[in-house]
């Protein structure tokens, strides 16, 4: 494998300003800086992206924050309005709500798609100035889908080894994608990648479906692994790449004598209770009020849970800018409220909330001392707070309840009490179910859920699709060894 240039909307950190020439620098949390940070460490490369600050990006805080990386960095700078149209607009208000089957959610104001197109034409003037002969290039993510296609329009392309693409979130089926007004053009964009991942298999086979209903000029050629979509002159492999986690960091965090103290106080705080966590960041898409409403059912139709079973739910501030989303907290407030109004006791408070983020320690005993994990996203790419679950449940105990339309779904569904998100009724009989379920059961479950979580970690993740476009570039590359001496004869 030749050079890696990962290319992210943002860095693997925040620059944010206190004062006239004070910054700080806050380490970036989440599955892609969990996954591709320790490559990068490793066999070194760079790193694009925005550091989270609208305008002139200081150097003196930059050069400090990567002093160590072991690798280079290029920050791509934003103005507010691009910002604003970019991330917030087209990215945000557009993409992010119909790839999640929520159009009714999406504000298709013409002016966002010209950001958007503006923005990655500017990180793909950043991946010019940097990369040379047979980089492999790996962009990520819903808010670079137009790159590939500025970088060939540049002719950058034709010196790269190979143009790669990865999304984060799923990709929805025809009849919604085709809602999208650029719906086309978005497509064609996507095609200018050399190979393209995805989540999961279903999200592989909506993609190949708008492409054979939206681009009748591309060939679909179905495989076993990859598939083959030929286009211009082209050949794109597509394939299915689910996204994992550092185990070990999960499970050895978990034994932790601290995180080990901070669960048994947790536990205390709430005698003769079995723990329920909902961890979320504030997202329409995480099913939070379905969840607080499936709960306040289950206490309504099932008695014996009342006094025995506390949900804990954590909501991390996010995108605060947007007004939705401060609608969106409102309502999850005034359920709160009702339930705890309605049946909370003078000794026992039903929901526990907490709108911050938790900090690693806290997350980890949570997940080591809660007995039932409650992530019932109404739909999500992955969902990796189910797998780092599994992974501190180090004594093999614990039930997992997962909505059937995240995509952990297709990996943990031999361990996991599938949900339809939306049947609050159903969610309720599952509360039940966990509560009631034996403990051989459990064992057996979170055993095969560890298994997997294990096995298919964020190494397997990034090996498996930094091979399979290192095959596909040495196999181009022999296609052209054999041109050139044909041409030569």
């Amino acid at each position: 494998m030749n050079r890696l240039i990962v290319v992210s909307n943002r860095l693997p950190f925040a620059l944010d300003s206190t004062g006239e020439d004070l910054w700080t620098v806050t380490p970036a949390v989440g599955g892609l800086v969990s996954a591709i940070e320790p490559v990068l460490r490793e066999r070194g490369g760079t790193w694009i992206g925005w550091p989270g600050t609208a305008g002139e990006i200081p150097a003196e805080p930059l050069a400090k924050a990567t002093r160590h990386a072991g690798y280079k960095v290029v920050p791509v700078a934003l103005s507010e309005t691009e910002r604003d149209e970019f991330y917030y607009g087209y990215s945000n208000q557009v993409i992010w709500p119909l790839f999640h089957d929520l159009q009714n959610f999406c504000n298709f104001d013409p002016t966002y798609w010209q950001a958007y197109k503006q923005v990655n034409d500017r990180y793909a003037d950043a991946i010019a100035r940097c990369a040379q002969p047979d980089d492999f290039i790996w962009v990520h993510d819903y808010h670079l889908m137009y790159v590939a296609q500025a970088l060939r329009e540049q002719g950058v392309s034709r010196k790269l080894s190979e143009l790669t693409f990865f999304l984060h979130i799923p990709f929805p089926p025809y009849d919604i994608f085709s809602k999208l007004p650029q719906q086309q053009r978005l497509l064609r964009a996507l095609l200018h990648f050399d190979l393209i991942g995805f989540q999961t298999r279903r999200d592989v086979r909506n993609f190949i479906q708008c492409v054979r209903r939206l681009m009748l000029e591309a060939k679909v050629v179905p495989r076993r692994n990859l598939q083959l979509v030929r286009f211009e002159k082209r050949e794109i492999r597509v394939g299915h790449f689910p996204i994992g986690i550092d185990f070990d960091s999960f499970e050895n965090g978990a034994r932790s004598d601290t995180v080990a103290q901070r669960s048994q106080q947790l536990r205390a705080t709430f005698p003769g209770c079995q723990l329920i966590l909902g961890s979320d960041r504030l997202d329409y898409s995480k099913g939070i009020p379905e969840r607080l409403r499936a709960f306040r059912t289950a206490l309504e139709r099932h008695p014996e849970l009342r006094g025995r079973v506390v949900l804990i739910q954590v909501v991390v501030p996010s995108r605060v800018l947007i007004p939705r989303y401060h609608e969106f907290k409102d309502r999850i407030d005034r359920l709160v409220g009702d339930i705890n109004g309605r049946f909370s006791t003078s000794t026992w408070l039903p929901v526990q909330y907490h709108f911050r983020s938790l900090d690693r320690d806290d997350l980890l005993a949570h997940y080591r001392g809660c007995d039932i994990a409650f992530v019932t996203p109404l739909k999500d790419g992955m969902n990796l707070v189910a797998k780092e679950y599994c992974a501190c449940r180090i004594d093999n105990d614990g039930v997992l309840i997962l909505s059937q339309f995240a995509g952990a779904a297709e990996q943990l569904k031999p361990g996991a009490v599938l949900v339809n998100p939306y049947d609050v009724e159903q969610l309720g009989d599952a509360i039940l179910m966990a509560f009631r379920m034996r403990q051989a059961e459990r064992i057996a479950r979170m055993k095969r859920m560890r298994r997997v979580v294990r096995e298919e970690n964020v190494f397997w993740w990034v090996d498996s699709f930094l091979k399979a476009g290192a095959t596909m570039a040495a196999k181009s590359a022999r296609v052209l060894g054999h041109r050139s001496a044909r041409i030569a004869r």
